[in-house]
């Protein structure tokens, strides 16, 4: 325990305090222990709340005032679960013992008192005392811990768009997000805003690792990326995510990554301009119910290379098609046969839609699948999908 152990001895003998002091004479100059004598139980009691250190009690039963099975109970009805009692009784007075261990003692020794077991048991009972000091210390610890989760998990989603419909008011497109992490808190994240009344900003990623490194590292990477981009009217996509991904790079230690597909859309034309970095191929579900997936293009995740040249793409959507973007967990989640999902269902589920399917009943469906996939299996990565549809200017 690092510190002296403080042991109450309660026992109306006169000579018990002479012969443990004298039996213990090393310990206690040793600061091991520190014995505080009582003669009985109301004596004790005052004992117990002028040192408020005991944890352990070395109680006789037979004793005057206040016997020992007395005594006990009125130590249980204190609540202490540290104070461990150890009962002193006749070798035959196997009746009081076994009362009192029921009544809560941890152990007993029997009187004559052989010195030497109780030196032993004195020092089993300390080692439980420490056990259990330690077991309280680390649930403590855990609890805390899982406070900061929590908190940690408020933080994380209130820095996510929340709002939907996200624009109640526009009528040339629609979207939805959903992030379901696989721990408390993920490294997932996605995001959308108008940069002005023609152009819409969106936007996933994945952090190559999980739980609170990760979080932090989607926070920071999130807030680049809502920076760069709302700041300017005429966004160069190459040119902001190549100073993202030079900031990001610096000091980069823990050679943590992040894939990232992001996405201006002009709500005139339907034409969309994008950055894939190292990302999973968006789907888009055409207004005839035909699913294209997207053909991968070259593009390294952001901090893998700082000076890394980043290229502009394109493609149009239609009025009545819609994209989805999402992280590898919906393709990579593993039911309980650990047999692997691929993306093959989610096209299936897009295909199989009813026409005008709003982007958070697209996004409703795909969740529900792919947790009734992974049912009873662990979720071993985020999941995050991020749902546009584009309608056009009426």
């Amino acid at each position: 325990m690092g510190t002296t152990v403080s042991i109450l001895c309660v026992d109306d003998e006169q000579d018990m305090e002479m012969l443990i002091t004298q039996k213990f004479r090393k310990s206690i100059r040793n600061k091991e222990y520190s014995f505080i004598f009582a003669q009985n139980g109301v004596q004790a009691l005052e004992q117990l709340d002028d040192n408020p250190d005991i944890c352990l009690v070395l109680s006789d039963i037979n004793m005057p005032e206040m016997d020992g099975l007395t005594f006990l109970s009125r130590l249980k009805e204190r609540k202490n679960s540290e104070l461990k009692t150890v009962m002193v009784s006749a070798y035959g007075d196997m009746e009081n013992i076994r009362t009192a261990m029921n009544r809560g003692a941890f152990d007993f020794i029997t009187k004559p008192i052989n010195f030497e077991d109780m030196e032993i048991t004195i020092s089993k009972t300390v080692d439980e005392i420490n056990q259990y000091k330690k077991f309280q210390k680390d649930r403590d610890n855990l609890v805390s811990i899982q406070k900061d989760l929590s908190i940690a998990y408020d933080i994380q989603q209130s820095m996510l768009p929340k709002k939907f419909p996200a624009f109640p008011d526009r009528t040339d497109f629609d979207l939805h997000g959903v992030l379901q992490p696989a721990k408390t808190v993920g490294g997932d994240l996605f995001d959308y805003f108008l940069i002005d009344e023609d152009h819409l900003f969106f936007m996933v990623g994945d952090v190559s690792d999980k739980g609170i490194s990760a979080a932090l590292f989607m926070a920071i990477t999130k807030s680049l990326f809502n920076t760069n981009f709302s700041n300017s009217s005429n966004p160069d996509m190459v040119e902001e995510i190549s100073r993202i991904n030079r900031a990001l790079s610096v000091n980069n230690n823990n050679m943590m990554f992040v894939t990232v597909f992001v996405c201006i859309l002009n709500l005139k034309t339907g034409e969309v301009n994008y950055v894939d970095g190292g990302h999973e191929c968006p789907l888009i579900l055409r207004a005839g119910k035909k699913v294209e997936v997207f053909k991968k293009v070259t593009g390294f995740p952001i901090c893998i290379e700082p000076d890394f040249q980043y290229k502009q793409y394109q493609f149009t959507l239609q009025p009545g098609d819609s994209i989805v973007l999402y992280t590898d967990g919906l393709e990579d989640a593993h039911n309980p046969d650990n047999q692997r999902r691929t993306i093959q269902p989610s096209i299936d589920i897009l295909e199989s839609l009813e026409p005008n399917q709003s982007p958070v009943q697209i996004n409703t469906l795909l969740m529900k699948e792919v947790n009734d996939y992974i049912g009873t299996a662990d979720q071993f990565d985020d999941i995050t999908i991020l749902t546009v549809n584009y309608y056009g200017k009426s």
